[in-house]
């Protein structure tokens, strides 16, 4: 092929030189390797995406499996399991969006090419985009501000800033309000789980600050949500013992008598059968 090169390009009508020639085919070897290494890379990341998911789905069972059970490590069980499910979404959104950046390349480096992204590496290339293009405050209040009316519109690009904020102002008390805004994004799509790990940072790192009580009233809904009774009574009754004059525990006295009321409204279980 690289031989009819000099002869394609007489019979276009063009002349080129030896020395033209030869930059030519140097520069076509050049584009066919890089094409061969992103060619790699994507389908690396590609392997990484895939085993990452079945991780995640396996997390997710487990997951299911512990909200049915009602042994007294529950809560520490739960809680490990939204830890994995969390860090593994990250890692799945992080190669979503390797990946799509790894298509994009490639398809700029092969013209004709088509290679079709997924619906969700297209999510998140779109979203990394729409966050791309705001412009960052310098003070933590403004940054956190922007996330709060962001989020309001546009849940993922909402978290994204969040996450941001969390890696520029880790240790800042406004740390509490991104990671309780970032819990209320997943409590607003019905992702329980992704959620409760959110508010256990504000209870856990941030547990005398202002969205310290709300962060126990949602674990509590959260807890109820995924039918862990016991676990969303012990979350009001921590909120009434560790924040007794805020707001939320006004609401907390209120939930926890609905939901003493529910179970004694229950009917009693049916004895079971004596063998004769």
């Amino acid at each position: 092929m690289r031989r009819l090169l000099p002869l394609v390009l007489a019979a276009s009508g063009c002349f080129y030189p030896a020395d033209r020639g030869q930059l030519v085919e140097s520069r076509l070897d050049k584009l066919a390797n890089e094409n061969q290494e992103l060619q790699k890379q994507l389908e690396q990341s590609r392997l990484k995406l895939d085993e990452s998911t079945r991780r995640l789905e396996a997390t997710l069972e487990q997951l299911d499996k512990a909200a049915r059970r009602s042994d007294a490590d529950i809560g520490i069980q739960l809680q490990k399991n939204v830890e994995d499910v969390a860090a593994l979404r990250g890692q799945v959104e992080t190669y979503q969006y390797k990946v799509s950046e790894l298509e994009g390349a490639l398809k700029k480096s092969s013209e004709g090419d088509d290679h079709p992204k997924s619906a969700e590496a297209t999510q998140a290339a779109d979203t990394r985009k729409k966050a791309d293009e705001l412009k960052r405050p310098d003070d933590p209040k403004e940054f956190l501000k922007l996330a709060d009316d962001t989020a309001r519109s546009d849940k993922s690009v909402g978290r994204t800033l969040y996450n941001e904020l969390l890696k520029k102002w880790p240790k800042d008390a406004l740390a509490a309000d991104a990671h309780f805004g970032l819990g209320e994004t997943y409590y607003s799509e019905d992702k329980c789980r992704e959620a409760l790990y959110e508010y256990g940072k504000v209870i856990q790192d941030f547990g005398k600050s202002r969205s310290a009580p709300d962060a126990y009233l949602r674990s509590a809904d959260c807890f109820k949500k995924l039918k862990m009774v016991a676990e969303s009574k012990l979350a009001l009754e921590e909120l009434l013992k560790n924040h007794p004059k805020s707001d939320a525990a006004k609401s907390a006295k209120q939930k926890l008598a609905d939901l003493d009321k529910a179970e004694k409204s229950k009917p009693a279980p049916a004895p079971k059968a004596t063998k004769k």
